[in-house]
């Protein structure tokens, strides 16, 4: 019995519509997958623009992922942690080793990794942070220090803090503390951490740095920007400024003049009672002037 030609169509046009909505179910799954698995996971080259603009300037072309001459640079696939095409490194296997002529942004054609960066040390492919101080051994009071000994910027990227240690009450914890200012996020840190699960890792930076607010001020950095003191109208004795424009009209500012002793002079100085004061006069009042007066005193007759 042959089958019906219409029939036979209507079965290819029903399985062709069903792997395509298969097709499709898989690859939003997967961009799903890479959605969710994106931050924290996976880092930019060095010079790479935020994330946003760097996907709409990515050309997905791969000419930084082979001009890197240590291969720690990758191009995500549909199962990787970050967009399919674009270059991205995973510190924990293969961390960023700060080449002096950054050779993969200079092969990007579209800026997507951004020319101003002249000094590899001003990267910020990310911030290392130390998440678990349970497990870190520099917390337990050991001496470990290799995440401070590997960084590139040792003593400005991270340093060690000394602080008590509340368990011996003897010894010292040398705590690695990092500094936002100086990290690059090369992952060195975190690739170089002993431990099985590394104790600080490497995430991306709108996901690791906190945004102070911007009402604050820090007059000592302020100070130190400007090279000089904001108030330079200062008080003599250095206690408060001197705002005369504050005071009312016809009023000025009080003048403080420090007090200043002779050296030969002689400050009298009251006399002081002692234990053998003897009264110059034992007589008891009479009872009727000081009605509330108890005369019941020991040693008065």
């Amino acid at each position: 019995m042959k089958l019906d030609p219409n029939r036979r169509q209507f079965l290819k046009n029903a399985t062709r519509t069903a792997a395509g909505v298969c097709g499709v179910g898989v690859i939003l799954g997967l961009q799903q997958h890479q959605a969710n698995a994106k931050e924290g996971v996976a880092l930019r080259p060095p010079g790479a623009l935020p994330e946003s603009e760097f996907l709409a300037a990515c050309t997905r072309c791969g000419q930084c992922v082979q001009a890197c001459p240590y291969d720690m640079l990758h191009l995500a696939s549909l199962l990787s942690p970050m967009e399919a095409g674009t270059p991205y490194f995973v510190a924990r296997d293969k961390p960023c080793e700060m080449c002096v002529d950054i050779p993969c942004m200079k092969a990007c054609p579209s800026g997507a990794l951004s020319e101003e960066l002249k000094n590899i040390n001003d990267a910020r492919m990310g911030l290392a942070v130390l998440l678990d101080h349970e497990t870190c051994l520099n917390w337990q009071g050991l001496r470990c220090d290799v995440c401070y000994r590997v960084c590139p910027l040792i003593d400005k990227a991270i340093m060690l803090e000394n602080i008590h240690n509340d368990r011996t009450k003897i010894h010292a914890k040398l705590i690695p503390t990092v500094h936002s200012d100086a990290c690059t996020g090369c992952g060195k840190c975190e690739q170089a951490c002993v431990l099985e699960e590394a104790a600080i890792k490497v995430l991306p930076m709108d996901l690791a740095k906190g945004l102070l607010g911007r009402h604050y001020r820090l007059g000592w950095q302020e100070k130190q920007n400007a090279g000089k003191a904001l108030l330079e109208d200062q008080h003599p004795d250095g206690l408060r400024p001197a705002f005369e424009a504050r005071m009312p009209d016809g009023k000025y500012e009080p003048v403080y003049q420090p007090m200043q002793v002779q050296p030969n002079l002689k400050v009298a100085t009251p006399s002081r009672a002692t234990q053998d004061y003897v009264p110059k006069s034992t007589t008891v009042p009479d009872a009727e002037h000081f009605p509330n007066l108890d005369l019941n005193i020991k040693g008065v007759k």
